[in-house]
């Protein structure tokens, strides 16, 4: 007998047809004599659907009554989906974030989980014979604010709540059998990856792929949860994501992942002497904005250009920063791009495999692919190139790192 969290996503769960097969998947699981407690996301498009009634209304919704608001969505979802188990005769009870003393910090719309303070009720009921069904995405404050922990949040929800009760493994049903080696969409050879380690994952994750929220698999490898990625329908193993070991090693890139979602802020005729480049990151940190690749040119008669990207959606936030930003160090201005993607490959392979960035760059080049930035870590090398040629580019690469189907067959 095994203790399984299992995270269905809101696309799993978006008709009374879907809950009732994900009821009978639980159901099967839970007859093979495994305790389940199941975490759940809002139905189908429910989240986006209350934030365009919330837009309607307001420019920029104050934050902690969206967060009141969005948390409905998975309240639907674990009262339906107890319901349908009942129905089925399974004994099954719902519990609410706040039910559970998920504690989270202050910040609404994007909050952190500091703690469980409910994880007896979930042994209780389980001891009980209960499958328990957990709303995901929310928590409460220490003065009992309802907060949300931002898109994917329901996967750390997941993680933290198999941390708390210790529970065998965390499984993540998609619609896909686990985690591909790039978005099938784009390129039709891609293949399903049987093990990650979680320092892969995070790169992943971080690079655009959307299959699991990077802040759940940053916790689990803080804690050692073992994640497995799996498809709905589907009883096959998917992708299991733990502590990395020797064998890993032998798959130098593992996967090819993109982010159409950014943009590049160059600014111009920065005073080249030290602590310029402190006080702008700063400013931009203070501003709620993330950075991610960060270039700073060669000097030149003490001036400099510095470049970095930003997600998309942070951009009307970092131009109200940087003109003070500008202004106060004496910089000549700024540009945006908005024309941009990131392209990379991940594999713990690097570490130990030598080529890999000049293979990369030979493949983009043959395809005349201009690369525009370029950030490189110890098991993964990013690109920006122009947004249009970010698909071109993951192909190319898809195919130079030999790892689609065809080379699985031929094997």
């Amino acid at each position: 007998m095994a203790l399984i969290v299992q995270k269905y996503g809101g696309a799993s769960l978006a008709t009374p047809e879907k809950m009732l097969f994900v009821a009978d998947r639980i159901i099967k699981e839970k007859n093979k004599g495994n305790q389940m407690v199941v975490v759940v996301s809002a139905p189908g498009d429910t989240t986006d659907n209350l934030i365009e009634f919330a837009e309607k209304l307001a420019k920029e919704p104050d934050s902690r009554e969206l967060d009141m608001l969005m948390a409905t969505g998975e309240q639907q979802s674990i009262a339906l989906m107890s319901m349908a188990l009942i129905e089925k005769g399974y004994k099954a009870k719902s519990f609410t974030g706040m039910q559970l003393g998920i504690m989270t910090d202050t910040k609404h719309t994007k909050a952190r989980i500091l703690d469980i303070k409910g994880a007896g009720k979930i042994k209780q009921a389980l001891k009980d014979g209960y499958i328990c069904i957990v709303a995901g995405f929310q928590g409460m404050t220490q003065d009992e604010q309802v907060t949300t922990l931002g898109r994917g949040g329901s996967d750390l929800t997941a993680v933290a709540l198999a941390t708390a009760i210790k529970a065998d493994v965390c499984e993540f049903l998609k619609d896909v059998p686990g985690v591909m080696t790039t978005n099938p969409e784009i390129c039709k050879e891609a293949k399903k990856i049987d093990f990650l380690s979680y320092d892969e994952m995070l790169e992943l994750s971080s690079g655009g792929a959307q299959v699991l929220y990077n802040r759940s698999v940053e916790f689990a490898k803080n804690y050692g949860v073992v994640l497995h990625v799996r498809g709905t329908f589907t009883d096959k193993t998917g992708t299991i994501i733990k502590k990395e070991d020797s064998g890993m090693e032998k798959t130098v890139v593992s996967g090819i992942t993109y982010n159409k979602k950014e943009a590049k802020i160059t600014i111009k005729g920065v005073p080249d002497r030290p602590g310029i480049a402190s006080y702008i990151f700063n400013k931009i940190a203070d501003g709620d904005v993330n950075v991610d690749m960060i270039i700073q040119n060669v000097s030149d008669k003490g001036m400099t250009d510095i470049s970095f990207t930003v997600f998309r959606k942070d951009l009307g936030k970092a131009k109200k920063l940087l003109d003070p930003i500008v202004k106060k160090i004496d910089a000549k201005g700024y540009f945006v791009d908005e024309n941009i993607g990131k392209v990379s490959a991940v594999g713990v392979g690097m570490r130990t495999h030598t080529g890999i960035a000049s293979a990369m760059f030979k493949a983009l080049a043959e395809k005349k692919i201009n690369i525009l930035m370029i950030s490189t870590s110890e098991i993964k090398i990013s690109v920006v190139v122009l947004e249009d040629q970010v698909e071109d580019a993951v192909r190319a690469l898809h195919a130079a790192f030999k790892l689609g189907k065809k080379k699985a067959s031929a094997e």
